[in-house]
């Protein structure tokens, strides 16, 4: 028995020098490799999709060489994982800390870039579309006014005319609905945004418009009048000006018939 327990103790004690022979094994091995050919190696693993194993080697490059310039590309790629990954909360919270912590490094500008591409991506859900255009619109100005000789500078100009236009149609989408409840007042503050707020949009001549038919429906005829002139001035050639005009012509119309009644009344009159 006695011999039985030393046995096992032996074992045991084997057994933890093992490990601790192991652990220090293995530090030292990273420790004898230089940053640049870990992040060689996370990389090669990123680009074959083996993104838990280059999550793994990106941290370890950030742990063992805090200073290296491996670690903040590391933090940077470790967060675009994040976002092909489409997790797009926590790559937003990995790239704020880069910018605060690293205003300085040389890529920033992609950092920024990628923070609004984030808020771009989820414009998709149509539910969450409100918030993220303001949140991407947001960013892309701040890449495109931060850094206007970025490489990143010219796609952030075209995304802004996107996030705008869609801003632009969300408007105009609401201002139907409550045109078509006849709800004049509030359709009218949606049209006006897309005027004042998009006015390079499409949809500019559509909103003007509305306008016209909004001022129509409530009396305000010369109101009608005033707008219908903006937009044949502004857009001789669009259908919306034809409508407008079509509109007031009709109103027109209708006053000149009322007119002619009013006349042939009178005349009835004087005959009898």
């Amino acid at each position: 028995m006695k011999l039985l327990i030393q046995i096992l103790l032996f074992l045991f004690i084997s057994y933890l020098t093992g490990c601790s022979s192991n652990k220090k094994s293995d530090i030292e091995s990273i420790n004898n490799k230089k940053p640049e050919i870990m992040y060689s190696e996370a990389l090669f693993e990123f680009e074959n999709n083996n993104y838990e194993k280059a999550i793994e080697k990106f941290n370890e490059i950030d742990l063992n060489f805090p200073l290296s310039s491996e670690a903040i590309q590391s933090k940077i790629m470790l967060a675009f994982t994040h976002y092909i990954q489409l997790e797009y909360d926590a790559s937003i919270i990995k790239l704020e800390k880069i910018i605060n912590r690293y205003p300085s490094y040389k890529d920033i500008d992609y950092v920024y870039y990628m923070k609004a591409m984030c808020y771009y991506e989820q414009v998709e859900n149509p539910e969450l579309d409100g918030k993220y255009n303001v949140l991407a619109l947001q960013s892309f100005n701040e890449v495109s006014n931060l850094f206007p000789n970025s490489k990143y500078a010219r796609d952030s100009q075209q995304k802004i005319i996107l996030l705008k236009e869609n801003m632009a149609a969300k408007h105009m989408s609401i201002g139907m609905f409550y045109l078509n409840q006849k709800k004049y007042l509030s359709a009218l503050r949606r049209y006006q945004k897309v005027i004042d707020e998009h006015s390079q949009s499409k949809f500019v001549p559509e909103a003007l418009h509305r306008l016209v038919e909004i001022y129509y429906s409530l009396g305000m005829i010369e109101e009608a009048k005033k707008t219908a002139s903006v937009l044949g001035y502004n857009y001789p050639k669009s259908k919306w000006y034809s409508y407008s005009y079509n509109i007031l012509d009709t109103n027109k119309s209708k006053n000149n018939n009322l007119f002619k009644k009013i006349l042939n009344k009178i005349s009835s009159n004087n005959e009898n």
